[in-house]
């Protein structure tokens, strides 16, 4: 088909063109998608979101000054976010792009602002999220992780005091996790990285705009933002629970001075001088307005309400899967399900309800932690509860008769050396890398494999997806 045909189409020709491709999409409402995807429910909202995208999507972020608007309401989001995770009146901000913007630029703001340390390092959990991993290797900052316990799956906030050295410039940690929706100990790590004169980030992308309106309905939700001494900053995703429309995240410094080394200026070339807070320079208006128009619209009433509806969701969720036999449900801390398994395949099971209609996320060994399933769970699953229930059930009946996956005689011999194409074609993928209906046998391999061939293997298999489109 491709994006630019010889005479231009009519435009519905083109949305109709779009609905189609849409089609064959995860569906992003309807609570049967249990990852990527924040869905409260609401009657109306996703109309609101787009008409106020729509109204700022070609204001340009990148002067304030020419677009007044744009900071007004990014200074209200930035304000919202303190308001809800322990800011006070020194606590400063910016908007981002998504959770890994956030930790890129919470990282970089620590290494810039020890410029005395010739050889940065970073010290986390190896539960806290792949993306702090990322942003250490694009800033050439070495990465030291801490392992957890493989059956509490929490880090002895000892060992983390024991991995800052002199170079160290920031010490991270979860609230709460995203694979097991654990909160680390945020109090006691936070207080070594003070003692030895370190940055301490809490990443709450995940749960920020959860786990305080939790605690006010009642939950044990232990500190772990603004208000904990030590915590210089702190980044949380408005696009997942706080529904807005993607990409929008906000990374809160405590004051000025540790969010001074997050900013970007040059003025040694003819143009204009560039300045930026974050790591883009044009920025469209149209995801920032959604987000501003979402939360004026829902309120801080409206957020305790839905986090009350996902709170008994969750719980519901985890009693289903606790009932069935041999499924074990990490201990609930947040709005995550993450259940294990000895006696059920789990990669058959996560086919067995995508073919029911329920997506799940299927998660790999790491060392001593076991695979397991993650379910975010959001509001619109409220009403759903019984319906998966059920088909939960139906699937671990099934999976159970599927017993164990094989995988083709001398795959596991091919990783390091068969081209990917050879590879893929032996998993059952199509051409140009369409997927195989059922995934366990691609999963079980990508389980059995060390994380470095994984990583290799799905690199390559995403660069044979993402191949441009030639017009005949």
């Amino acid at each position: 088909m491709g994006a630019l045909p010889e005479h231009g189409l009519p435009a519905e020709e083109v949305l109709a063109e779009l609905r189609a491709m849409r089609g064959g999409d995860l569906p992003t409402h309807g609570g049967r998608l249990f990852a990527y995807v924040y869905d409260p429910g609401l009657a109306g909202l996703d109309e609101l979101a787009a008409a106020a995208h729509a109204m700022s999507a070609h204001v340009n972020g990148l002067d304030p000054t020419a677009f007044p608007s744009l900071l007004a309401m990014e200074n209200d989001l930035v304000g919202a976010a303190a308001q809800v995770l322990g800011g006070d009146e020194r606590t400063v901000g910016s908007v981002t792009s998504g959770g890994t913007e956030s930790l890129i630029l919470a990282v970089k703001a620590a290494r810039d602002g020890r410029p005395d340390v010739a050889a940065p390092r970073l010290v986390m959990p190896v539960t806290a999220h792949a993306a702090l991993a990322k942003a250490a290797a694009y800033l050439r900052v070495a990465l030291d992780t801490v392992p957890v316990d493989p059956v509490t799956l929490r880090v002895d906030p000892a060992a983390v005091a024991a991995a800052i050295t002199p170079e160290t410039v920031l010490v991270a940690c979860s609230a709460p996790s995203y694979a097991h929706g654990l909160i680390d100990p945020v109090e006691p790590i936070a207080a070594a990285a003070a003692a030895a004169g370190v940055r301490c980030h809490v990443d709450a992308c995940f749960g920020g705009w959860t786990l305080p309106y939790l605690r006010r309905l009642g939950e044990p939700v232990p500190p772990f933002d603004l208000s904990v001494p030590g915590v210089t900053s702190i980044s949380v995703d408005l696009h997942k629970y706080a529904y807005t429309p993607k990409g929008v995240s906000i990374l809160l410094h405590r004051d000025e001075r540790l969010r001074a080394s997050q900013y970007f200026g040059y003025a040694d070339w003819p143009g204009y001088t560039m300045v930026n807070p974050v790591i883009s320079s044009t920025r469209s208006g149209g995801p920032i307005a959604a987000a501003w128009a979402t939360l004026r619209h829902i309120g801080d009433d409206g957020y305790l309400a839905l986090a009350a509806r996902t709170r008994d969701a969750t719980a519901a969720i985890a009693g289903a899967v606790s009932k069935i036999q041999d499924l074990h449900v990490v201990p609930r801390e947040s709005t995550v399900v993450a259940f294990m398994s000895s006696a059920v395949n789990l990669f058959v099971l996560a086919d067995e309800l995508a073919a029911r209609g329920w997506h799940t996320q299927p998660q790999f060994r790491h060392g001593d932690i076991p695979a397991s399933v993650h379910l975010t769970v959001t509001a619109a699953v409220a009403p759903r509860v019984a319906e998966f229930e059920a088909d939960l059930s139906a699937s671990v009946a099934a999976a159970r008769e599927h017993g164990p996956v094989e995988l083709p005689p001398g795959i596991l011999d091919l990783l390091a050396t068969a081209p990917v194409e050879q590879l893929a074609g032996a998993l059952g993928f199509g051409s140009g890398g369409a997927l195989p209906e059922r995934m366990a046998v691609v999963n079980s391999l990508l389980d059995a494999a060390d994380p470095a061939v994984r990583e290799q293997l799905l690199v390559a298999f995403l660069s044979l997806l993402q191949r441009p489109s030639r017009r005949p």
